[in-house]
């Protein structure tokens, strides 16, 4: 405690001398007792101070003069007894707002329960904002605003205190990919367009700077030449191309232009807001549009194409492009080659390209042709490997035997491939030589494996000529005696046409029955898949033709029958001819008694073979 004494007595000696009450007869009875100490009493003096004041009214926007800004509040002075505080909040379009700059505010109450006036900008804008905006629209002026937050197609600014749309195109000259940078930032606009019904207003950034844009344009436009060469940024990526500005004027490289090869999409190429040389290839000063080149900067690469290289020659590239007719392979950057899809195997069927490969495979092939003023190459993969017809005849010898898959049919006959590249044919009459063949699907199947001899071969054509029935001997030699004509056999009918019916008489055996064949005893036809008893009325071992009759089986025996009653009739005429002339011879010889005891008896004779005629 002595301490502290010590330091207080300290303080009071080192403290400066009190000052002196400049009226020492100040009489403080008068003070105290609001008596006329002014020369007048305590409410004339406050009346007085309060006329000094402005006179505030509640409702009322005023202009005030900012005096402080922390930073949660802003003290604005209008003149008033007392400061008003109104929350920065309502500044934040403003982020520029210093001590000693005007403001409009809105007085919402003289004070509150503190004593505190209460004022507002944010209303004090409101009331006055339409008129301000229109005022903006009309004059063509700057205006600042605050960007509150992001919408559908742009964003929402704050424009003294109306929230205005700006769309996302009006935001700047160049495209935006990143929309959400801009939230929260004061920016300055200019008012395009005004919605007086639904009280719209639609705000531009972008407005601002064209102006200043457009005076570059038409400076950068007037000094471009062909073939002249600029530095430029990716300002946009398409599918088709690459936006370029150069400067205050965008141009346009086509994804054609980008590179001597083949391109699937621009970014393969480049990327965003990468700097590059581009060469001018062409530009309209009218529409404002410049057609731009990169690849243009290179030699292209046909004219760096070696020159020892030649057809036969043997190439290593990769699959670009593929279609139904063949595939395109870059063997250098800009250098392709066509490879046909017939020359992509020996064999002769129809088959698409993508049978054999596919976009991005590594392929060797064959320089077939080669045209350097063209820049055109076809190549091959086929002839990676031996042609199967150069020795033809000896591994597929007339007479040999093979085994081929059936690949197409056609109505004369079957397609089928002995092994890649080697394909023959089987004529419809060289399948079977018994059953009559009408279409190849009924005796195989696409897909089958089937039996072959190699009956002709047309090496210049590629072609052979193969049989199916030559592997058996021809039956038609035992047939010849088997189905000789007047033999009878049993047959089943399996087929009936307009003409006859095909009856089958056994295992790979057809004969023809003409329709009038047909009838049997009874008067009826025969049916499909009666088996009935046939008889063979022709053979024809060249045409392979056996002609059947069912009908003729019972007529033959009713013709027989009737030649047997024939000749049982002439037997009895003849007996009785005979018994008649040995009458007669008698007669000559006996007596008239005689004679008429014979003509009686003749006469019997007569009567009785006469009935029996009858």
């Amino acid at each position: 405690m002595e301490e502290n004494k010590v330091i207080e007595g300290a303080a009071v000696e080192n403290a400066a001398p009190q000052a002196k009450v400049a009226n020492e007869e100040f009489n403080w009875d008068v003070f105290e007792n609001d008596l006329d100490l002014y020369g007048g009493s305590k409410e004339e003096v406050e009346k007085k101070y309060d006329e000094s004041l402005s006179n505030v009214q509640v409702g009322e926007v005023v202009e005030g003069t900012v005096v402080g800004i922390t930073k949660r509040e802003v003290i604005v002075n209008i003149g008033y007894k007392s400061e008003g505080i109104i929350p920065i909040a309502e500044f934040r379009y403003n982020p520029e707002l210093a001590v000693g700059e005007k403001v409009e505010v809105y007085v919402e109450s003289a004070e509150d329960r503190k004593g505190q006036l209460v004022l507002s900008h944010k209303n004090a804008r409101q009331l006055k904002s339409w008129d301000r905006v229109n005022q903006a629209l009309e004059n063509d002026e700057i205006i600042k605003g605050y960007i509150k937050c992001r919408t559908k197609g742009g964003m929402i600014v704050d424009v003294f205190g109306i929230e205005a749309f700006l769309p996302g195109s009006q935001i700047d000259v160049k495209p935006i990919r990143d929309y959400d940078i801009y939230v929260d930032k004061t920016m300055e606009f200019k008012v395009v367009k005004i919605n007086q019904e639904f009280r719209n207003v639609v705000v531009s950034h972008k407005a601002l700077i064209e102006a200043e844009l457009e005076a570059q344009k038409k400076e950068i436009m007037s000094k471009l030449e062909k073939g002249q060469i600029l530095e430029g940024t990716v300002k946009n990526i398409t599918s088709y191309g690459v936006f370029i500005d150069l400067g205050g004027v965008d141009g346009l490289i086509h994804i054609t232009d980008l590179s001597w090869g083949r391109v699937n999409h621009p970014e393969e190429i480049v990327r965003l807001d990468q700097k590059l040389n581009v060469v001018i290839l062409d530009f309209d000063d009218a529409k404002k549009r410049i057609a731009l080149g990169l690849k243009q900067l290179s030699p292209h690469p046909w004219d760096a194409l070696s020159a020892d290289l030649k057809v036969g020659d043997k190439v290593k590239g990769k699959v670009v492009v593929m279609a139904d007719y063949g595939a395109f392979i870059e063997i250098a950057p800009g250098v392709e080659g066509l490879i046909h899809v017939s020359e992509m195997s020996w064999s002769q069927h129809l088959r698409s390209a993508q049978e054999f490969m596919k976009v991005g495979d590594e392929v060797e092939a064959v320089i077939l042709t080669l045209d350097r003023e063209e820049r055109k190459m076809s190549l091959g993969i086929k002839q990676l490997t031996p042609d199967p017809w150069a020795d033809i005849e000896l591994k597929y010898a007339v007479g040999s035997k093979h085994k081929a898959k059936v690949r197409n049919f056609t109505n004369f006959g079957v397609f089928v491939e002995i092994e890649e590249g080697i394909d023959g044919l089987i004529h419809i009459s060289d399948l079977s030589w018994t059953k009559k063949v009408k279409h190849p699907a009924e005796f195989t199947q696409i897909g089958a494996d089937i039996e072959v001899v190699v009956l002709e071969i047309d090496k210049d054509n590629r072609r052979l000529s193969l049989g199916h029935k030559q592997l058996e001997d021809n039956p038609w030699n035992a047939f010849e005696q088997q189905f000789a004509v007047d033999s009878i056999h049993q047959g089943t009918i399996t087929e009936l046409t307009d003409k006859g019916a095909i009856v089958s008489l056994g295992e790979n055996v057809e004969g023809f029955a003409p329709a009038k064949q047909l009838a049997k005893e009874d008067g009826t036809t025969a049916k499909v898949g009666e088996t009935l008893d046939f008889k063979v009325i022709e053979f024809s071992k060249a045409t392979k033709r056996i002609l059947l009759s069912h009908t003729r089986l019972f007529e033959e025996v009713k013709r027989q029958e009737a030649q047997a009653e024939r000749a049982e009739r002439r037997k009895a005429d003849d007996a009785a001819k005979d018994s008649v002339k040995k009458i007669n011879a008698a007669v000559e010889k006996t007596t008239l008694g005689d004679i008429a005891s014979l003509a009686e008896l003749k006469a019997r004779m007569e009567s009785a073979a006469e009935a029996k005629e009858e």
